[in-house]
């Protein structure tokens, strides 16, 4: 705003009137004000609006005594120098400028690419120190201190020593089988019927002489 706006009201009023068409961001400070006559004010705030350098919101209002005031226009109206075009370059300067800043564009991305690389290979030194950490941790409990009053390194050792004892033969399966005493009474009263038969089929002409 001017340093001693004489309209701080028909101002306020303005900006209002602005914000209904345009974002707050495209409008900035009051920069000028004109006292049209018969009692109409104009007053200027600069253009914030991408594409626009050197335009200027324009707003025009009533501003009589005896009346409330009121908004008759807003417009975007160039300001001085606004329609006129920038200075002329050269092709070859204009060409160069594009390659530096393609360039340094370029140089940009790389960094961001390699700072990315860093933060993944990081991540990945991290997330092995953990294995690393959890393996140690696992193998403190499995064979470390006493699990429910047992030794785990004691029984461990037991275990191998029983490993490496040849097994005992049964004695049972070592032993030749020892013959049944049924089996060699039963063979002896084989032996005795056989003898039995024997006498008993003696020569009959030994009977016969037994007879006469």
């Amino acid at each position: 705003m001017p340093e001693a706006t004489k309209y701080p009201a028909l101002a306020a009023i303005a900006r209002e009137s602005l914000l209904q068409m345009t974002p707050a961001e495209s409008i900035g400070e009051l920069v000028d004000e004109r006292d049209d006559g018969d009692g109409i004010v104009t007053l200027f705030f600069t253009s914030e609006m991408v594409g626009y350098p050197g335009w200027r919101w324009t707003v025009s209002l009533s501003n009589f005594d005896d009346q409330e005031p009121s908004v008759l226009e807003t417009e975007l109206t160039p300001g001085d120098g606004a329609l006129l075009a920038p200075d002329w370059v050269p092709w070859s300067d204009r060409l160069a400028d594009y390659k530096a800043a393609q360039e340094g564009e370029e140089a940009a991305e790389s960094d961001d690419d390699e700072s990315d690389d860093d933060d993944d290979s990081d991540d990945d030194e991290s997330d092995e120190s953990e294995e690393d950490e959890d393996d140690d941790l696992g193998s403190d409990i499995l064979h470390g201190g006493d699990v429910d009053g047992v030794d785990i390194d004691e029984a461990l050792a037991d275990v191998e020593s029983d490993d490496d004892d040849p097994d005992d033969d049964d004695p049972d399966d070592d032993d030749p089988d020892d013959d049944d005493p049924d089996d060699d009474e039963s063979s002896e009263d084989d032996d005795d019927d056989d003898e039995s038969d024997d006498e008993d089929a003696e020569d009959p002409e030994d009977e016969g002489e037994k007879t006469y």
